[in-house]
């Protein structure tokens, strides 16, 4: 696969690293979730994984924006990629989000209903509390304490069912070799962004149909994330549910059906 160049969009107050791939006629956008190192590393995985359908959408993938103020929540980080796609000229799109992104994805099609057709959510919540909040903390925690490799050990073990986190947990230490203190730094902030995070009552102004892909046994966010999105819904909402069993908070890097309900929601 050739490579794909990281471009950057810039406004009057920041800039934000993104990716594009694909050659179909419909923009998707896609928000990943919390991570250690940005995707933007990792732009060719990403456009493999996503390759059956790069022929019915043109992928724009965003990373957070660059130099991060001290205090950064989810809130901003929607306000700041709604400014980026206007940037673009990226509205009335498909929105996909996972994780942390499904968060940004959900303040984002509330707070800016004209850019999005439809929305996608992945392995989210549209609040942060209780085991959730104590799970972020403690990677925060890890984080400012420069343990890169306890953070990518608890984060693997946390994300993926148990066979895999075996699987890959040498790659992970591996990995955690390879962190700056900047990424640490960052990801501090990120991280943090996140408490406080509560949109139930304002999923009432989601109109757009909403597909909510979740997992039973997720062990960062809970299995009843999803069913409370779901049950915070206007009435009038066209939204789909389907929960996953045995994938864990990674469903939307390990189910093999993933993309085909992606593609088949936002085509439809």
């Amino acid at each position: 696969m050739d490579r794909i160049p990281i471009e950057t969009v810039s406004t009057d107050s920041f800039s934000m690293r993104f990716f594009r791939f694909g050659t179909g006629r419909t923009p998707l956008v896609v928000l990943p979730g919390l991570s250690v190192q940005s995707v933007m590393n990792s732009a060719e995985i990403v456009a493999h994984a996503y390759s059956k359908m790069s022929s019915d959408f043109s992928f724009y993938v965003f990373d957070r924006r660059e130099n991060l103020p001290p205090v950064y929540t989810v809130a901003d980080m929607a306000n700041d990629t709604a400014v980026a796609m206007e940037q673009l000229s990226l509205c009335n799109v498909m929105l996909f989000g996972a994780s942390q992104g499904g968060m940004i994805a959900m303040q984002l099609a509330i707070d800016h209903p004209d850019l999005v057709k439809k929305l996608a959510l992945g392995s989210t919540s549209a609040f942060v509390c209780g085991e959730a909040l104590e799970v972020i903390r403690n990677w925060a925690k890890l984080a400012k304490e420069k343990d890169a490799a306890g953070l990518y050990l608890d984060f693997g073990e946390r994300i993926y069912p148990s066979a895999v986190f075996a699987k890959y947990q040498n790659a992970l230490r591996t990995m955690a070799r390879t962190v700056t203190d900047a990424e640490l730094e960052r990801f501090v902030i990120l991280a943090e962004g996140t408490q406080g995070f509560c949109v139930l009552d304002d999923l009432q102004r989601l109109h757009c149909p909403v597909l909510i892909l979740g997992s039973k046994d997720d062990r960062v966010l809970g299995a009843e994330a999803s069913l409370e999105i779901a049950n915070h819904l206007p009435e009038q909402t066209a939204a789909t549910l389907h929960l996953y069993e045995g994938y864990g908070h990674a469903a939307y890097d390990l189910a093999p059906d993933y993309q085909a309900r992606l593609s088949a929601f936002f085509l439809a």
